[in-house]
């Protein structure tokens, strides 16, 4: 139930990346989207936890 989208980001000397993610909520049953921006090491644990 994640799509992904991720994009780069590139700020002075630091390398970003924002991550995207559909997730179903629990209250509503409806899809929501929670975004981050993080270190590009870190996107995949990201998305795989739930």
């Amino acid at each position: 139930m994640a799509k992904k989208s991720v994009a780069s980001l590139q700020t002075g000397s630091k390398r970003l990346t924002k991550a995207i993610k559909m997730v179903k909520s629990p209250k509503t049953g409806s899809y929501i989207f929670v975004e981050s921006i993080m270190a590009p090491e870190f996107v995949n644990d990201w998305l795989n936890k739930q």
